[in-house]
């Protein structure tokens, strides 16, 4: 079998349909190059491999010590301690890190990717969940540039994974549920786009099975992980012959949409329904009722992320692809003993 031909600068530039001269300015010289020609030159690069084969050597020889970070919206709460845990660890081996607000617009991350393929960056931490576009159109035979997924895995890519283990947290919340005498409890936030959703969905069925429960179909509802879609989850459950007596949703968003819907309806909480989130973001504690929740250790996974990357650009042997951190449960007040009846 013949070795795969590394990809060069020509291959670039036919698939880009520019000149050798237009490339060699994308990659070095960015801000001289009109924004359309750089991004087919980047799409191009993405595609051929040269980021990742080629280019590769460059960066063993000129490291720019810098660490890019592709998070689809900073704003998020879950992000913040994430952030300060990978940048904490980079600073401590002498990297910075550039920050990349995807916002999920493919034009950005290909944009983004310029970073690695003029040397101004040494590897990737994805917070997206899925391989920046432009990588995605990249030959089975390509190998990825170096990079750690972290809080969302990457679905059907060889790409290591940080973050917490969903499945076993969302059952210790769902048996925290039946510990207090619930036996109808529904879980929302059913999704077929988000691995987490997915993996928190598993580790409610595993607790309920696991306790002889019987999981009615009716109580497990989509959602996309917003309040407003827990808001609506929650009205639409009010058009059931029966109601669950517990909510489990996928995340602390969502389980403030479900407050925010029940305490409408002028239900007391927890007395008439108890609410359990995940995550535990900055405002768990300060809805009414405090959310009991399960919290992420978000500062150790982003600490985690960046010694695993910083690790395979120091050309360690890494051995293990995924490292999943426990959940901890977090007494408040939003969850009671079932009440008779």
């Amino acid at each position: 079998m013949s070795a795969i031909k590394p990809a060069t600068i020509e291959d670039v530039a036919l698939i880009a349909g520019v000149s050798i001269a237009t490339v060699s300015r994308a990659l070095n010289e960015p801000g001289k190059v009109a924004d359309s020609t750089r991004r087919k030159v980047i799409e191009a690069v993405a595609q051929t491999g040269y980021t990742t084969n080629a280019m590769a050597r460059n960066l063993r020889m000129r490291k720019s010590n810098m660490i890019l970070i592709l998070a689809p919206d900073v704003g998020d709460p879950n992000f913040s301690n994430i952030l300060i845990g990978l940048e904490t660890e980079a600073s401590k081996r002498g990297y910075g890190v550039l920050i990349g607000n995807t916002q999920n617009d493919p034009s950005r991350e290909t944009d983004y990717l310029r970073f690695l393929s003029s040397n101004q960056a040494d590897g990737i931490i994805l917070l997206t969940g899925h391989l920046p576009f432009g990588l995605t159109q990249a030959g089975p035979d390509v190998r990825l540039p170096p990079m750690v997924a972290v809080n969302e895995p990457v679905p059907n890519a060889a790409v290591p994974f940080v973050g917490v283990d969903n499945i076993e947290g969302a059952r210790t919340a769902t048996d925290h549920l039946i510990s207090q005498g619930h036996t109808r409890i529904a879980f929302i936030g059913q999704s077929t786009r988000s691995a987490v959703s997915s993996y928190r969905e598993e580790g409610y069925r595993r607790a309920m099975t696991g306790a002889g429960l019987t999981i009615d179909p009716r109580f497990v509802l989509e959602a996309d992980g917003t309040t407003e879609s827990g808001r609506g989850a929650a009205e639409r459950m009010f058009v059931r012959d029966q109601l669950p007596t517990a909510f489990f949703c996928v995340n602390d968003a969502t389980a403030l949409g479900v407050i925010i819907a029940l305490t409408a309806r002028g239900y007391a909480l927890p007395q008439d329904f108890s609410v359990m989130g995940f995550d535990d973001i900055s405002y768990a504690s300060f809805v009414t009722p405090s959310l009991t929740t399960m919290k992420q250790p978000r500062l150790q996974i982003g600490e985690a992320s960046m010694e695993l990357l910083l690790a395979m650009l120091e050309g360690a042997d890494v051995q293990k692809r995924e490292i999943l951190l426990r959940a901890e449960l977090i007494l408040r007040n939003s969850v009671a003993l079932r009440r008779p009846g």
